[in-house]
């Protein structure tokens, strides 16, 4: 299956896409708003450039494809809600690093997920809803229930072992590419927690093209390792304790690119309680 683009966190986006035909959603005069997904969950962000806390906790909610129509032209406002009295909202205007607030678009296929990160804390336990207000008057909701047992023990364990699981990776500034290695199926890899003695989970690898972990953005990601297509073709262990991916696309000649790798307990977005996002790896292609 080619790998689309996409973005920063773990969204779902092409998932949805791949299961709009179940819903034959033809193009109309009036498109209707549909979830497709939600996260709400907890974020370890070990970037080495951010000078945000790395304790953080997200929102994201993707939607359905809206034939005829833009999703963000249909939504009202978007808030969440959790324990507590506990609202954000999450803005209806273009994503930015500057903000961590708002939507990204894959081009292609029309599709729309917003997401805010909150670099705060981790959240409460308990329940969180993700509320959509339209602008024809209907309101759209999705729920799921946090719990931080598996944050606690996965981030105290990659804690612990993150020289390890870093000097693991491979090609990066530690391990560079070959003089005569191939740009087209270059395989990235890692050592996973598990193999390690620590708990198991799912990894994902978003790969720009950027000389340097800030300069990764949604606009330069080449390709991803979209473990949530893999789950919904199928492949229920998708990502799980993967240690290993191959880039199915050419890679330019004597170019730098950056990825990095995302952890988590699942890889459903509603079933996902935390995320981990290691550092950034770079290299440099033939």
């Amino acid at each position: 299956m080619k790998k689309t683009f996409f973005v920063l966190i773990c969204t779902g986006m092409i998932l949805a896409v791949l299961l709009a035909g179940c819903h034959d959603r033809k193009a109309t005069s009036s498109p209707q708003l549909k979830i497709y997904d939600i996260q709400a969950c907890n974020v370890y962000m070990d970037f080495d450039h951010s000078p945000l806390r790395k304790e953080q906790h997200k929102f994201v909610i993707s939607f359905y494809p809206t034939p005829g129509a833009e999703a963000p032209d249909l939504i009202e406002s978007i808030t969440a809600y959790g324990p507590d009295g506990y609202t954000v909202e999450l803005k209806n205007e273009p994503f930015s690093k500057t903000t961590l607030n708002g939507w990204v678009l894959n081009p292609a296929l029309k599709s729309y997920y917003y997401s805010v990160y909150r670099p705060v804390g981790f959240m409460k336990e308990g329940t969180y809803t993700l509320e959509v207000k339209c602008k024809d008057g209907s309101v759209l909701r999705a729920s799921r229930v946090q719990s931080n047992t598996s944050t606690e023990a996965a981030v105290a364990f990659y804690k612990e072992n993150k020289a390890k699981l870093l000097e693991a990776y491979k090609p990066s500034k530690i391990h560079p590419m070959g003089s005569d290695a191939k740009r087209n199926g270059l395989i990235l890899s890692r050592k996973t927690m598990k193999d390690l003695g620590g708990p198991d989970a799912y990894y994902l690898t978003y790969l720009y093209k950027a000389s340097s972990g800030a300069e990764a953005s949604a606009h330069n990601v080449v390709w991803w390792d979209n473990v949530f297509v893999q789950r919904a073709a199928g492949d229920v262990q998708a990502g799980l304790n993967r240690r290993e991916v191959t880039v199915d696309k050419d890679l330019e000649p004597k170019t730098t690119y950056a990825y990095f790798v995302e952890t988590s307990d699942a890889n459903k977005q509603s079933e996902t309680n935390y995320c981990i996002f290691q550092p950034h790896q770079v290299f440099t292609t033939p």
